[in-house]
């Protein structure tokens, strides 16, 4: 027997309790931590994976456990991976690089929309009820300044993106105690000098070489750091 069919009211209420009741969630036997950093607001997000107890001995009536310690790795869910944060999509992700931004100096606010297809929108009563809340006014650079990493990269700035993303990169390596988690194999470099820790310097090293790139608009601060290169995990 087949399902009764929503109508379009019901479909559309449905949706909304979704979005509604929408909340942050961990993967099982996982939870999510924060890795602190020396900028102020470097807060980056990890997950710790809970291992199961490995069997080392003892009888099928009385066996023995050994305890595994928890291994921290990187997660790109955002908010959505963490339970604790409460969800809103009409406000939408928290605006994480904006105090980074802001502190430059280096941009300013549009005074006006420049996009026709903008001004379009807004001036569309009949999009009133689905406007996001959370729109920013577009910046831009100021006259004669430059808000790329790149930029700050070749002028020796170690920006706060740099120091998320050598963090993420190092995966919580750092909180790891068993030698035999921490043991790693030669492998073959293909070529790449690696540093045992990746470093906020190594990370700016990189992109000022041309090796990478943080592709970090100053119109989305909601964005985590992340950096694409070839000496480099978390894409």
């Amino acid at each position: 027997m087949s399902a009764t069919k929503l109508t379009r009211r019901e479909q559309r209420a449905r949706a909304q309790h979704f979005i509604d009741t929408l909340e942050g969630t961990a993967f099982p036997n996982s939870k999510r931590i924060y890795i602190t950093g020396t900028h102020p607001g470097v807060r980056v997000p990890m997950r710790e994976i809970q291992l199961s107890p490995t069997l080392i001995g003892g009888s099928k009536e009385q066996p023995q456990y050994e305890e595994n310690e928890a291994i921290p790795v990187y997660d790109t869910s955002g908010p959505y991976g963490d339970p604790q944060i409460a969800i809103n999509v009409q406000q939408g992700l928290a605006k994480l690089r904006q105090p980074w931004i802001d502190a430059r100096g280096d941009t300013e606010e549009l005074t006006v929309r420049s996009s026709d297809y903008t001004k379009a929108r807004l001036a569309d009563d009949g999009l009133d009820e689905l406007r996001f809340s959370g729109v920013l006014t577009p910046k831009r650079a100021k006259a004669g300044r430059r808000v790329t990493q790149l930029h700050y990269a070749r002028q020796g700035i170690i920006t706060p993106e740099m120091e998320f993303i050598a963090i993420r990169e190092n995966m919580g390596r750092e909180r790891i105690r068993s030698e035999v988690l921490r043991h790693q194999h030669p492998g073959m470099s293909f070529g790449a000098h690696l540093p045992e820790n990746i470093t906020a310097e190594f990370v700016r090293d990189e992109v000022a070489a041309g090796r990478a790139i943080i592709p970090a608009n100053i119109n989305h601060p909601e964005s985590e750091p992340m950096i694409i290169g070839r000496n480099f995990l978390v894409k």
